[in-house]
């Protein structure tokens, strides 16, 4: 090439760059500078990929992801699916139940999809519910803007209260169970806040464990037991079962709302969705059709279609509010049941308070830089103590947290993730015929229901406690 060719060429390319890069005017040793704005010169280079950039020091598998997540959704409330197909009826309880399970997945998705969106517009790799929260409305229209930091607050509080409270009513449904087992064999009664208060130093030395890669065992011992525990009870489920025609297939509409708020509180484990996500070794895989997130709910589903069927099959209405009630006390595999759901529930402990140990830890480890290690176990004895002592203040938790719950879950759970996903999309539009808004005033509607229904259910609860003599 000759030298007019070359010079001709570099001209060239140098206009080309012009035209896209505007001149500092400028040089160092004969170069000219360019003026290239951070977002400019991500877009000219590559694309952030937040997921190469995450940095894990325990990165969880895939495995143990849906080990967490089976663990979230198989909990106590597994146990009043009968109850919800005694207020639904046979046929509408199955359909009820994959409707709201549908909605719960998909609230839980689009979290998780609008946390993707962000990372790349934010420059993060992870980020808590509430950082998911507060970037949409930062980064959203300016209408949003000024919501960013109530977003924040009133969902790190929101999930923290929820999660603290349901350890603490964990605790008295762990001493509920073993009380239910020795009370038959001792022929008289324990006090339940020495049950209680026997639990404290192993549901601390549960919380001593690090992060979520170590909860892992426990979650599989947890789901484990269940699924012995759910085996013996679908076996007397079976036994003797009358026929189908003996049940109503389709309930009362006005109970059918008290069926759906027990579904979503039995099923409904949105605190966990982004620990878990921010923990993955590959996150990409907790989305998707054949996803972690999908695989897990599925199977979720059918467990509690199937023990919510046959449970109020078989007793009709007898049917308790925990299935667990209607089975033979003096019966050794009855018996069995209780024992390996406490050691499930305790277990489960772990995992639920590793919520509220993320949240409380975040807002004072800046305050911790000199003996981080001190601080932390420290903050994590004291959250144990103090769970364990309101158990025992008042072991009559469990109304509160289901009113607690109704409240928190269904805003929580259904609401904010439906907002956040119209503020991170507001630029991109919400689809043909904006079918996207039609599909979020339904969410938002079955969430209100819960609300409104979960909290009046709760209510009567807490009334019937205290004027049952």
């Amino acid at each position: 090439m000759t030298e007019k060719e070359k010079e001709a060429t570099q001209n060239g390319a140098t206009t080309e760059l012009e035209t896209f890069l505007p001149k500092d005017n400028s040089a160092t040793n004969g170069v000219t500078k360019y003026k290239i704005k951070g977002e400019d010169f991500e877009a000219a280079i590559h694309e952030f990929d937040p997921f190469k950039a995450r940095e894990l020091e325990h990165p969880v598998s895939n495995m143990d992801t849906l080990t967490h997540l089976l663990k979230a959704s198989l909990g106590t409330g597994i146990l009043s699916m009968p109850a919800a197909f005694k207020a639904a009826g046979l046929v509408t309880g199955i359909f009820s139940t994959i409707l709201v399970s549908l909605i719960c997945t998909h609230c839980s998705y689009i979290l998780v999809v609008c946390a993707h969106e962000l990372y790349k517009k934010a420059g993060k790799t992870q980020m808590s519910f509430a950082e998911v929260a507060e970037e949409a409305c930062n980064r959203g229209p300016k209408w949003a803007r000024p919501f960013a930091q109530p977003a924040r607050h009133t969902v790190l509080i929101g999930i923290f209260i929820t999660y603290f409270f349901t350890c603490s009513c964990y605790s008295v449904i762990i001493a509920k169970n073993i009380n239910y087992v020795l009370d038959h064999h001792l022929e008289s009664e324990i006090d339940i806040r020495l049950t209680i208060a026997t639990l404290l130093i192993p549901l601390i030395l549960l919380a001593y464990v690090p992060n979520l890669k170590y909860l892992a065992p426990f979650s599989m011992v947890a789901n484990i037991c269940m699924a012995i525990g759910l085996g013996i009870t679908f076996y007397y489920l079976v036994a003797d079962i009358p026929s189908i025609d003996e049940r109503p297939y389709f309930g009362s509409i006005a109970t059918l709302p008290v069926s759906v708020s027990v579904v979503i509180f039995a099923i409904e484990a949105i605190g966990v969705v982004m620990p878990l996500e921010n923990h993955m070794e590959t996150p990409r895989s907790f989305t998707g059709i054949c996803g972690v997130l999908n695989q897990g709910m599925s199977f979720v589903t059918l467990v509690y279609i199937l023990l919510g069927f046959f449970g109020y099959l078989r007793y009709g209405e007898a049917t308790a509010d925990s299935i667990t009630y209607n089975l033979p006390r003096d019966a050794i595999p009855a018996q069995a049941v209780n024992i390996l759901i406490a050691l499930a529930v305790f277990c489960t402990f772990g995992l639920q308070f590793y919520v509220c140990v993320d949240i409380a830890w975040n807002g004072i480890k800046e305050k911790c830089t000199k003996h981080p290690i001190v601080g932390q176990y420290g903050m994590r004895t004291f959250m144990v103590f103090t769970c364990v002592a309101t158990a025992i203040a008042v072991p009559t938790i469990v109304p509160f947290v289901s009113l607690i719950g109704a409240f928190c879950f269904s805003i929580l759970g259904l609401i904010v993730p439906v907002g956040i996903e119209i503020i991170t999309f507001w630029d991109k539009g919400f689809g043909k015929y904006n079918w996207k808004i039609v599909k979020d005033v339904i969410v938002i509607l079955t969430g209100l229901l819960a609300l409104v229904f979960g909290s009046k259910s709760a209510l009567q609860d807490i009334v019937a406690l205290y004027t049952t003599k």
